[in-house]
């Protein structure tokens, strides 16, 4: 949570990094992957825009085109090497259309090794849906558990945990509809923390802005965003928390960058307020990539000139 710097989200599964490979004609294999992930990580001064990049499994133990470990590589570049630990989120067995994030069992032995891999933060994600039947207590109260109960696990293991309670922008609704779940989940979730005594200047959260759905006829300004997103903050996120690494949740990225600088300017705030983002700093430069090793210089500009412009934003004054 260093001033003015963000996290990149490159924690993909095969699965999902393959589909957006996909669309840009681009073939998947653990080749091009490995290729994609060196190419964004080595962007020549990245770390002065970004502290912290999340892995996925198969990233960490991978190697450079020179034969050096990510995490050797990005620990010499001045950037922290964590890792997404949840196994993804699965239905919640009698909750129609609700999920739950599993990834709990064996997960003290998995943190141990990627302790030993060289990870210092984790990840895991929970997904909370809105419809006009969802989300049910019970999907909340499961996911809330599941997040405590993984934070837990990580910082006794020694690993900074990120929560990320992600509500979905699915959907028709309001920001007021959003506004209210998203405060029922913080809570829940936070009274989970506490039950489980998660050190919470030991974590950082990682949630979803208050926002109207990307299909709501009700559409709102940045301004109306940021103050709904920082009121819903203040009232349910304790001082305590070490810091605030917002999702984009699939904004367009000049949008995600503009609620963020309206938020900051909204300070001064009890925690630090950054960025924490997947799609939002990647879809540019992946682009402009498209598999092809020439275009790679043009696509680690791209990347720049987004984190820079985002750790601006995380830096905006009232």
């Amino acid at each position: 949570m260093a001033r003015g710097k963000g996290i990149l989200a490159a924690d993909e599964s095969t699965p999902t990094l393959s589909k957006r490979f996909d669309k840009l004609s681009i073939v998947s294999s653990t080749e091009t992957r490995m290729s994609w992930r060196e190419m964004l990580f080595s962007s020549p001064g990245l770390s002065e825009w970004i502290s912290g990049v999340i892995l996925y499994d198969e990233t960490i133990r991978q190697t450079t085109s020179a034969g050096i470990g990510f995490v050797e590589m990005l620990k010499a570049n001045g950037i922290i090497a964590g890792i997404k630990v949840d196994t993804g989120a699965k239905p919640l067995a009698g909750f129609f259309g609700e999920t739950v994030t599993e990834g709990l069992d064996g997960l003290s032995q998995r943190v141990e090794e990627y302790y030993g891999l060289g990870a210092r933060f984790a990840k895991w994600r929970a997904v909370i849906s809105i419809s006009e039947t969802n989300p049910t207590p019970a999907c909340i109260a499961a996911n809330a558990h599941a997040l405590a109960r993984y934070a837990k696990i990580c910082q006794e293991a020694g690993l900074v945990p990120i929560v990320e309670p992600e509500v979905l922008m699915d959907g028709e609704h309001s920001i007021e509809v959003c506004y209210s779940v998203t405060e029922k989940t913080l809570r829940a979730v936070f009274e989970q923390l506490r039950l489980l005594e998660v050190k919470l200047e030991a974590m950082v959260l990682k949630p979803s802005m208050v926002l109207p759905a990307s299909d709501s006829p009700a559409q709102v300004s940045t301004a109306e965003v940021a103050e709904a997103t920082v009121n819903c903050y203040l009232r349910n996120v304790p001082a305590a928390v070490g810091g605030i690494a917002l999702l984009s949740g699939g904004q367009q990225e000049e949008r995600a960058t503009a609620h963020l600088a309206a938020m900051n300017k909204l300070g001064p705030l009890p925690w630090p307020l950054t960025f924490s983002y997947g799609r939002a700093l990647q879809d540019r430069p992946m682009r402009i990539w498209s598999g092809k090793q020439e275009n790679s210089k043009d696509a680690q500009a791209a990347l720049l000139e987004l984190a820079r412009a985002n750790s601006k934003a995380s830096i905006s004054a009232g």
